[in-house]
């Protein structure tokens, strides 16, 4: 077994060796040595079998042009080669996630219905995008207006999700004194955003 692998890396070694002076022949041979293991190696990243062998055509062009790049010092000829056909079918795989795919707006050539325009736009409207900015404001307005107590109590209980017990702990404060800080702070937010929401 050890023998043939050896037979087989010293014969690709040397196709390797000849399609980097040019030969075609020796393209053909590596060809024929190797392209069902690598088409095996692409398939298994790259599920779409017409794309598997378009990328499995590149890399033996890719060969053609760098076989001179081949050190036997280095790795074993199927290593070296396996290695290629990985990384172009990764390339491939990431150049198809990233083509956009379009589609007809029409449903054909008699009939004028845009297809675009019965598709819900999951984007918020502008008048919602103004209604939540204005809603934005309001809040940093009426934040503003709380004591700085205040404040910070709101910020570590309703942003920062603490506790009323760990508020207290947090600003070394009473436990009484915090909860009482947070119901008038919540009480001065419902008055103040009640008074922004009339206007």
């Amino acid at each position: 077994m050890t023998a043939n692998l050896d037979d087989r890396n010293a014969a690709l070694a040397q196709a390797l060796s000849r399609v980097a002076l040019g030969d075609r022949t020796a393209l053909a041979t590596l060809y024929k040595a190797a392209s069902a293991h690598l088409l095996g190696v692409i398939l298994r990243i790259q599920r779409d079998r017409a794309q598997a062998e378009d990328v499995l055509q590149d890399i033996f062009v890719s060969i053609w042009r760098n076989a001179q790049g081949y050190d036997a010092a280095r790795s074993q000829p199927m290593t070296w080669l396996t290695s290629i056909a990985r990384n172009r079918a990764i390339d491939s795989l990431r150049r198809r996630k990233a083509e956009v795919s379009t589609v007809s707006a029409h449903l054909g050539d008699d009939d004028d219905t845009n297809l675009v325009d019965q598709v819900a736009s999951e984007d918020s409207s502008p008048m919602e995008l103004m209604a939540q900015a204005a809603q934005a404001r309001a809040v940093t307005h009426c934040i503003g207006a709380l004591s700085a107590e205040q404040q910070q109590c709101v910020a570590l209980a309703y942003y920062q999700g603490l506790s009323h017990s760990e508020v207290a702990q947090h600003l070394q404060q009473p436990l009484g004194t915090v909860k009482s800080w947070v119901r008038r702070a919540l009480m001065a937010l419902k008055d103040c955003l009640g008074m922004a929401g009339q206007h």
